[in-house]
Order: structure tokens, then sequence, then C-alpha cells
């Protein structure tokens, strides 16, 4: 059974009407026009945006939303969604409603633990993260919102790869096994220009008597 926690649910209402105009109508009224795709027809609702803002504080694709229609509830994803940055206003959103059962492949960020205690790090290592995200399969119910990845015993010249990954069980990883995620490199020490190259040694040896320069 896919179960969501309390501040996950949001509240819908279909509409029936579309176009920019309307769209714009709607967010003027406070109401962020959306719609549900998924095995059926498309569904066009609008979500209050003070409610999505209040209990959504990081858009995630990897997030299992409940949207409720009246005495209908749909288990949702967010598909894509446009918004303006600068006013942090969300314009629009598309959702995916998941199936009961069937099993999902999505990408999940990857978080990582610990960075600040790895060996390698407090040896004066860089600690550079390759890959922020990854593949997985998994039921709606399992859904992680996302993988942290614990450095906690990285030392220099060390890397973990997507397999070393820990994922709670039903959770399969997709992406390649033998990619790098992260990774702790020395620090190269650049060599100013000049040094390290042979000095030319000019020797010079004093005329004995009776000898004549060129």
């Amino acid at each position: 059974m896919v179960t969501v926690t309390e501040d996950k649910i949001l509240n819908g209402e279909k509409r029936s009407e579309t176009g920019t105009s309307a769209s714009r109508r709607f967010r003027k009224q406070g109401q962020i026009p959306a719609v549900i795709y998924g095995k059926n027809d498309p569904v066009h609702i609008t979500i209050n945006s003070a409610e999505f803002n209040s209990k959504i504080k990081h858009v995630s694709e990897s997030g299992l939303l409940t949207i409720k229609l009246g005495r209908s509830k749909h288990a949702v994803l967010i598909k894509d969604f446009q918004d303006n940055p600068l006013k942090r206003e969300i314009y629009h959103i598309d959702f995916f409603e998941v199936t009961q059962g069937e099993k999902l492949h999505m990408t999940v960020p990857v978080i990582l633990q610990n960075a600040g205690t790895a060996p390698g790090v407090r040896l004066g290592g860089m600690l550079e993260q390759i890959m922020h995200e990854v593949e997985i399969e998994c039921l709606p119910k399992d859904i992680p919102e996302h993988i942290y990845c614990d450095v906690s015993s990285l030392n220099l010249n060390e890397s973990i790869p997507v397999g070393g990954l820990v994922v709670s069980q039903g959770i399969k990883l997709i992406s390649d096994l033998d990619q790098t995620v992260v990774t702790i490199t020395s620090h190269k020490e650049e060599v100013p220009e000049g040094e390290g190259e042979e000095e030319e040694v000019v020797v010079l040896t004093e005329k004995k008597a009776g000898e004549s320069g060129e």
C-alpha cells in the first residue's frame, strides 16, 4: 500500500479552463495550475500556492505526494514544473500518477555525509562529488527522497562507486555500479616556472701563458 505522511498531502480542485489567460488568472487567485498524467486521461487541476509552499520546502522529482480531489486520492510524483526563480514562484506543475504494485525507474539525489571527518580531507585532500544523482528502480512505497553516501572512512586517492552506496531493501541501483560517485584526491603542488630545470654550468678556465685567444 502506498503511504504518505500528512505533510505530503495536498488538496486540489479540478478545473475546466485551460490556456495562458486562465492560468494567469488562477495564479492571481493564489492557485497553481497543474495537470495529473498517468494511464488515464490527463486531469487538469489547481493547487493552493500557499499550501504547496508550506508543505513542499524543496521541489523534488523523487518525493511521493498525495493529491486529494474531493473523495479521490492520487499518489503522484512531480514530473516537471515551471517557475520564476527570482520571484520564487511556481507557475505550473506536471504530476505523474503512480500505480500501486508497479516498479518505477527514476533518478534520486545523492547527499554526502560526514565530509568534514573524512581522513583524506583531514590530510589536506580535495573531496569531489562526481555524481549528484543516481538512477534506481523500486515500488512507489519505497521511493527515497535521496540516498546518503557516507564518506567518513574515505582516505586520500580513494573513491566510492555507485555499487558502494547503501540503499534500503526494495531499491535497486540501475546506474553503472562502477561509476565513481565521490573521490578524494591529493593536491598537486605547482612547480614555479624555471624550477626543476637543470641550470647551465659555465666553467671558466685560466689561460696558460703562450696560449692565444681567438
